[in-house]
C-alpha cells in the first residue's frame, strides 16, 4: 500500500495482501480468554467472514480461526495496513467533504504508533480502548468516509460500519455507539464472549469516538489533580520538594512522569514492563530509570533535600515500592512520600491493569493467557490486606490515595481484593475517598472540563497560533470579572499552555486540551474559527474533549460519584448530552457503555466538531458547547451542588434563552424525620 488513495478503496481483496501475522518488536494486547463453547467459535468465525466474498473466505477461516484459538478474538492481522498510519494533512485525504477528512484525520491518529498502545490490535489505550474491533471494520469505514456527502450519515455499531444513510446537512456526518448492550447482559464475563464474537466493542472514553490526542490530555488531568491535591491535603501552592508515587507507564500513564515535571514536585513512577518504561524515557518524559529500589530510595532523598524538579522511574512492581516506603517509615521515622495515587488500567484489574508482584512480567503474562484464574488469585493475594489500599492513605499519612486514572478509586482496589471497605457504608463509600469526590468534583460543578482541539494542517505553527489566542481569550475573561475559585482555574490553565508549549506534549496530531468553562470553550471556539476564516489558521480545527466531564458521563465511582441526591446510577445525563449534541450541530456523536472505569460501570457521551471558518460553524460552536456544558452544570445544581447552582444561576442571567427551574433547599432537616414517623 502506497496512498490514502488506495487506503479508501475498501476492502483490499485482488490480491489479498501478504498475511505477516503479529509483527515483532509491537506492543501487543494481552492474550484475551472469552471462554467460547464450540458454537460460539463457529458465530465468531462466521461473523469475521462475512466481510468477504466466497472466493477469499477458503484462504481466511483457518487464519481467522487460529487467531481465535491464539489471541481470545479475530483481529485480522492480514489486513493490518503496511502505510504509515498518523494524522495526515486535512488536504491529502480522497473526500468529498471536510468533515470527512477531519474524522479519518482523528482515526488515523487514534491508530499511529506513537501514540496506540496496542496499534496491530487496534487498541488505542486503556489496555482494551479500540478504535474497530477488526481490521476489515478500518477499511469499510475509510472508503465510506471518502465517498460521504453532505447529505449522508455513517452510522457505527461497535465498530461495525452499517453504512451510509440519507441525512441532512445539519445533521451529524457520523454516529457511534459502542458496548450498547441491554443491562441485565452488561457483565465482564458476557463482554469478553461478546467482543470475541465481534459483535461489541469496548471503545473506552476517547478511543471509540476517534478524539484522543495521545497522553497530552492526562497529563494535563494529572496536573490539575496534582495541583488540587496539594491544595487540599499539604495546603500549599508550591509543590517543591513535595514526593508523589505512583505506577504505570503505559498508554494512558506515561503521563504521570511530564505532569510531575510541569508542576514542579518529584515524581516516582513504578512500571513492571521495561518496554513501556524505555519509551517513556527515551521520548524524555522520564528523566531517570532505576531497577534498584535502594538507588530508588537514596535518589529520593537527595531530591527531597535539594527540591529537585525529578520524574523518576522504577522498574519494578508498585506494592513492593509502597511496602519499601512504610519500611523506611518504620524504621527511620521518615515519611518520604506526600501524595499517591495508582494510575494502572484499574478497570481491567486481571487483564493486564494489575500484575501480581510474585512474578516477573514475562511469567504473569503467561500465566494470565494460560491459567486466568490462578492470575487472578495472586494479584488478589497481595493485594489484600498489603495492597495499595493498606499501604497508602492514612496508614501512611497521606490524605490522598487516589488519581486521575485510579478510575473507580477505590471501587476497582475492592474488586482486586484490597481492604479498602467502609463498614456500614454505603456502595459508593469507601475508607478513601475517590480524587473526583475531594478534587475534581468541584471543577465539575462550575463547569471546567478537558476541552481540546486539533490543527488538521498538521502544522505546529497552527498549533502555536491556538496557544496564543486561548490563553488571551482566558486573560480577557478574567478582566471581565469572575468569581475567585473560576479565577482559580483560568489561571491554572494559562499556567498549563504556556508549560505545554515548552514540554513538547504533542505527539500525533498537533492537539492541545485546557480545563475550560462554558464562557471559556465557546469564546475560544469563536477565536479560532474567525482565525480560519482569515487565514491565520490554515487548515480546519476539530472541537472535542474528553468523555471526563461536566456532562459527558455518568460514572457513579468517578465523574459523578459526588452527586448524592440517588441518580449518580442513572445514565439519563450522558445520553442526553449525546442526543443534544446532535441536535445542536456536532459533526459527530458517540456513546459508549463502558470507559476508564469499566464495562457496566459508565455510560458516556461524547462528540466531534469540525470548525471551517464558516459563519455555520460558529453558530454550530456557540449552540452545541453551551449545551454540551449547561447540561451537566444543571443536574449538578438539581443534585444539590451549591457551585453548580450558582453557575446555573449566572448563566441563565447571561442567556435568556436558558429557562432552568431551580432546587429549593429543604431547610428543616427535621420536618423530613417528624414526617417518616410512625
Amino acid at each position: 500500500m502506497s496512498s490514502l488513495q488506495e487506503l479508501c478503496s475498501g476492502l483490499p481483496l485482488h490480491p489479498l495482501p501478504e498475511n505477516r501475522g503479529r509483527r515483532p518488536g509491537v506492543p501487543h494486547a494481552p492474550v484475551r480468554t472469552p471462554g467460547l463453547s464450540p458454537e460460539e467459535e463457529q458465530l465468531a468465525l462466521r461473523n469475521a467472514l462475512r466481510y468477504f466474498p466466497p472466493g477469499a473466505q477458503e484462504l481466511l477461516a483457518p487464519e481467522f480461526a487460529q487467531e481465535l484459538r491464539l489471541y481470545g478474538h479475530i483481529y485480522m492481522y492480514r489486513l493490518c495496513p503496511s502505510m504509515e498510519l498518523k494524522a495526515y494533512p486535512l488536504d491529502q485525504y480522497p473526500c468529498r467533504t471536510k468533515a470527512a477528512a477531519a474524522i479519518m484525520h482523528m482515526i488515523m491518529n487514534n491508530l499511529d504508533p506513537a501514540v496506540a498502545q496496542f496499534p496491530q490490535e487496534l487498541v488505542t489505550y486503556g489496555g482494551n480502548g479500540q478504535v474497530f474491533s477488526n481490521w476489515a471494520q478500518f477499511w469499510l469505514t475509510m472508503s465510506y468516509l471518502s465517498k460521504m456527502t453532505e447529505e449522508q450519515t455513517l452510522v457505527m455499531y461497535s465498530g461495525h460500519p452499517l453504512g451510509l444513510f440519507p441525512s441532512s446537512p445539519g445533521a451529524p456526518r457520523l454516529v457511534i455507539t459502542n458496548g450498547m448492550v441491554i443491562p441485565n447482559y452488561s457483565s465482564r464475563t458476557e463482554y469478553e464472549k461478546l467482543f470475541a464474537l465481534g459483535v461489541t466493542m469496548y471503545g473506552q472514553m476517547t478511543a471509540g469516538s476517534y478524539c484522543y490526542i495521545g497522553p497530552q490530555g492526562i497529563v494535563h488531568g494529572t496536573v490539575l489533580t496534582v495541583l488540587n491535591a496539594g491544595r487540599r491535603y499539604l495546603g500549599v501552592e508550591d509543590l517543591a520538594g513535595k514526593v508523589f508515587v505512583t505506577s504505570g507507564l503505559g498508554g494512558m500513564s506515561g503521563a504521570q512522569a511530564k505532569a510531575a515535571v510541569i508542576v514542579g514536585c518529584i515524581g516516582v513512577i513504578a512500571e513492571v514492563d521495561k518496554a513501556a518504561l524505555v519509551k517513556r524515557h527515551q521520548q524524555g518524559w522520564l528523566m531517570e530509570v532505576t531497577d534498584s529500589l535502594d538507588h530508588c530510595i537514596a535518589r529520593l532523598r537527595v531530591a527531597r533535600k535539594n527540591k529537585e524538579v525529578l520524574s523518576l522511574g522504577y522498574h519494578g512492581n508498585v506494592v513492593d515500592l509502597w511496602e519499601r516506603l512504610v519500611h523506611e517509615l518504620d524504621t527511620t521515622g521518615e515519611l518520604l512520600v506526600d501524595l499517591g495515587s495508582d494510575q494502572t488500567s484499574c478497570h481491567n484489574p486481571f487483564n493486564g491493569g494489575y500484575y501480581p508482584v510474585q512474578l516477573s512480567f514475562s511469567e504473569a503474562q503467561s500465566l494470565m493467557a494460560s491459567n486466568p484464574a490462578a492470575f487472578k488469585r495472586l494479584v488478589q493475594e497481595r493485594w489484600g490486606g498489603r495492597s495499595l489500599g493498606a499501604a497508602t492513605g492514612p496508614g501512611l499519612g497521606l490524605g490522598w490515595a487516589a488519581g486521575p486514572g485510579l478510575s473507580l478509586a477505590p471501587a476497582p482496589r475492592f474488586r482486586a481484593g484490597a481492604d479498602v471497605e467502609k463498614k456500614g457504608a454505603g456502595k459508593m463509600e469507601f475508607r478513601y475517598p475517590s480524587y473526583v469526590q475531594h478534587i475534581m468534583g468541584d471543577i465539575f460543578s462550575q463547569g471546567f472540563g478537558p476541552f481540546r482541539w486539533v490543527c488538521t494542517s498538521g502544522d505546529p505553527q497552527d498549533l502555536a497560533v491556538t496557544d496564543r489566542l486561548a490563553t488571551s481569550v482566558l486573560e480577557r475573561v478574567i478582566a471581565d470579572g469572575v468569581k475567585e475559585s473560576v479565577k482559580l482555574q483560568y489561571l491554572d490553565n494559562i499556567r498549563w499552555i504556556r508549560e505545554a508549549a515548552k514540554h513538547q506534549l504533542v505527539v500525533g496530531s498537533q492537539a492541545r486540551i485546557l480545563y475550560s468553562d462554558q464562557k471559556g470553550r465557546v469564546a475560544i471556539a469563536v477565536a479560532i474559527n474567525q482565525a480560519i476564516a482569515s487565514g491565520t489558521i490554515k487548515a480546519p480545527v476539530v472541537l472535542s474533549r474528553d468523555h471526563h466531564d461536566v456532562s459527558g458521563t455518568d460514572s457513579p465511582f468517578r465523574e459523578t460519584s459526588n452527586i448524592h441526591d440517588g441518580s449518580a446510577f442513572c445514565a439519563d445525563m450522558a445520553v442526553q448530552n449525546f442526543v443534544g449534541d446532535a441536535c445542536r450541530g456536532a459533526t459527530w456523536v458517540a456513546l459508549h457503555n463502558g470507559g476508564g472505569v469499566g464495562w457496566g460501570e459508565v455510560i458516556n457521551g461524547g462528540f466531534g466538531l469540525v470548525l471551517d471558518g464558516t459563519p455555520e460553524a460558529e453558530e454550530k460552536a456557540r449552540m452545541m458547547l453551551s449545551w454540551d456544558v449547561s447540561n451537566g452544570v444543571a443536574r449538578r445544581c438539581w443534585s444539590g451542588n451549591s457551585k453548580a447552582y450558582d453557575i446555573i444561576c449566572q448563566t441563565m442571567r447571561e442567556n435568556s434563552g436558558l429557562v432552568v427551574t431551580l432546587p429549593h433547599q429543604v431547610a428543616d432537616e427535621h420536618l423530613l424525620q417528624r414526617a417518616l414517623q410512625p
